[in-house]
């Protein structure tokens, strides 16, 4: 059967916020329609963090953050829309995620067969004003979460003054743009369409109807662009950013319950797949955090939803599958789709065998970000592993591309740089070696920020233990994970010298 895919990518979708997977005030009625005729995966977990480093993850098939931090994709790269336009699989992007067009995410659309980008959202240079009116703008926003001093939340608050009625938002526009594709194609075959909404990412800006649902009754200003930092609001200011977060996620599941008007109108279950995820969670003062990229990586953040359905395996709908899933498995999962090959440098596991029953494609999934801690998870036990020293001086990244989010590597990092023998995964091509110094533009330091050590390396059960409130160690399990960490870093071939940073060995030479 000649197939086509649709696959809905949210930023920030956080599973705990999503009626299909845990009880939540959160009205998400058509996430829960499509679990119903789709099959839940309850053990899937992001691999690199965050964004674009996910965004790598999921092109490549492989994890990347023993590497690299976030940065483009690679001239040694696998990506699965350029395995599809080689194919005549058809890809097409539409998108209002910025930051594919930023230094640090520049060769990501242009993989794509074809690309829509949505402009307008979050800090994107879109309109421009050369004296914008920040005394009109201090009394519309809070303070705490607009002090103008800095370029990117007056560019988000001038982007603002020109989504004056709903169909100006990103995410309506994302959807019109998703279904003029659908329109033209629905009846072609051999297509991919990548619909990806930046919603419900912060800035928490969502059509009044429904924040409506969620007033709290807050009159100090527009509070939804939490900093990422610890948690000392008010329980009403606290509310209050809980409540817009709320009133994005209704507004994201109300247009993705409008796809699913459009595949029941046209009759497209019976021949096109619909896969459903995100890159990663977030903190709403969970864990007195809000955000993501400084703590450990908390199920809010690293546990994630992703909801499948294929044409054939609609027997199988309303399933769920206990299987340990992540981010990197998507790849190899679109091409086995078209019955594409699966190149050998990807290191996921396509999920369509796990469609028609339940199975085991690993025993434990590794995540992590640049110089953070390594998260690792069994499905029942998390595990976080922190370095001896969050910021010694045995960090290197290795790229052909050197670029950090919105900014080119500076002069005293490429001065550090050496050409290093290929990796595995590199196809024969040198790398640069490059010190990851403590003043780079990387993330998390672009803001002057730290990775915060929590309570160090610890495990939690997360079976008895959802909210990750009672920290362990247990030696024998924490054996376990190690030996598991230790074989999936050899498995992405990381440089012996970051095996050595978190106390593992590296493979001896032979």
């Amino acid at each position: 059967m000649d197939l086509r895919a649709v696959f809905v990518l949210f930023d920030s979708l956080v599973r705990g916020a999503m009626s299909c997977y845990a009880p939540t005030h959160v009205h998400t009625p058509n996430f829960a329609r499509f679990a119903s005729r789709a099959i839940t995966f309850d053990s899937h977990f992001v691999g690199s963090l965050p964004c674009m480093p996910a965004r790598r993850d999921l092109h490549t098939g492989r994890m990347n953050f023993m590497h690299r931090s976030w940065g483009p994709l690679e001239p040694f790269d696998n990506s699965f829309p350029e395995a599809m336009r080689e194919a005549n699989i058809h890809s097409h992007l539409v998108t209002d995620h910025m930051h594919y067009f930023e230094d640090g995410g520049s060769t990501y659309h242009g993989r794509f067969r074809t690309w829509d980008f949505v402009r307008g959202q979050e800090y994107d240079p879109w309109k421009a004003m050369v004296h914008p009116p920040i005394d009109r703008f201090r009394e519309k926003y809070n303070a705490k979460h607009y002090d103008f001093k800095g370029w990117k939340r007056t560019q988000h608050a001038i982007n603002r003054e020109f989504m004056v009625e709903e169909k100006d938002f990103c995410l309506p526009r994302c959807f019109a743009g998703g279904f003029e594709f659908l329109d033209m194609n629905r009846q072609a075959d051999d297509w991919f369409l990548m619909l990806e909404c930046f919603d419900p990412h912060e800035p928490f800006h969502a059509p009044d109807r429904f924040k409506d649902r969620y007033r709290t009754g807050w009159n100090g200003g527009i509070l939804d662009w939490p900093h990422y930092e610890k948690a000392t609001d008010s329980k009403e200011e606290i509310a209050e950013i809980r409540a817009n977060y709320a009133a994005l996620m209704t507004a994201c599941d109300h247009y993705f319950g409008k796809l699913l008007d459009y595949f029941d109108a046209h009759d497209m279950w019976k021949d096109t797949a619909i896969i459903l995820s995100t890159d990663h969670g977030f903190l709403l003062a969970e864990h007195d955090w809000w955000g993501k990229n400084l703590m450990p990586y908390y199920t809010e953040i690293s546990h994630i939803p992703l909801l499948v359905h294929h044409p054939d395996y609609t027997a199988q709908a309303g399933q769920r599958r206990a299987a340990l899933t992540q981010t990197m498995d998507l790849m190899p999962t679109f091409l086995d789709i078209f019955g594409l090959q699966v190149p050998e440098e990807v290191r996921g596991e396509s999920i369509l065998p796990l469609l028609e029953s339940d199975g085991k494609i690993r025993d434990i999934g590794i995540f992590g970000m640049f110089g953070g801690p390594i998260g690792a998870s069994d499905g029942r036990y998390t595990y976080y592993l922190y370095p001896g020293d969050l910021y010694g001086p045995d960090l290197y990244e290795y790229t052909l591309m050197p670029m950090h989010l919105h900014s080119l590597f500076s002069a005293a990092e490429m001065r550090t740089a050496v050409m290093r023998k290929p990796f595995d995964f590199t196809k024969g091509m040198p790398v640069m070696k490059l010190a990851a110094l403590m003043d780079a533009r990387r993330i998390p330091m672009h803001d002057n920020k730290l990775f915060d050590p929590g309570v160090g390396t610890t495990l939690y059960d997360i079976s008895a233990d959802p909210k990750q409130l009672k920290p362990f160690r247990d030696e024998t399990i924490e054996r376990r994970f190690l030996a598991g960490i230790t074989a999936e870093l050899r498995a992405h071939d990381a440089p012996p010298e970051f095996l050595a940073r978190y106390g593992l060995a590296p493979r001896r030479a032979a």
